[in-house]
């Protein structure tokens, strides 16, 4: 039994037509879960007064966003805040999110326009940090 040409470009053309559409699957739960996980993200009140000096690592991951930061408390003041790792989508603006937080000694300030979840996720692994939580 011969099978033709035709017959095996057509299983081909359906196979790769699977492929692509649980790979399609697969990246639209990821994306559905990543905007539930920022937008299901809630910020503490922490009182810098109370946390004692030191220097912090924290982080917060939602698949497509990840950031890792150190943030450095002298007199219970946030003295500053390094971004040690920062993945995003277009968030790189997001940064100057821990400027805002710094003046304001505060966890939960604005977001930057145009990179909303990026500075979610960052101000979220600052708060992380003053928590003691990864």
């Amino acid at each position: 039994m011969r099978i033709s040409k035709k017959k095996i470009i057509s299983f081909i053309i359906l196979f790769l037509f699977l492929v692509a559409l649980i790979w399609g699957a697969v990246y639209l739960k990821k994306v559905v879960d990543y905007k539930r996980a920022v937008g299901e993200t809630a910020f503490d009140e922490i009182d810098v007064a109370n946390v004692s000096d030191g220097i912090y690592i924290g982080e917060y991951d939602v698949n497509f966003i990840y950031a890792k930061v150190e943030v450095t408390v002298v007199n219970g003041k946030i003295a500053s805040i390094n971004i040690l790792e920062h993945r995003n989508a277009r968030g790189k603006a997001a940064e100057t999110v821990i400027e805002k937080i710094i003046e304001e000694q505060k966890i939960d300030v604005d977001a930057i326009s145009g990179a909303t979840n990026s500075s979610t996720v960052i101000k979220k692994a600052v708060e992380n940090a003053l928590k003691g939580e990864q």
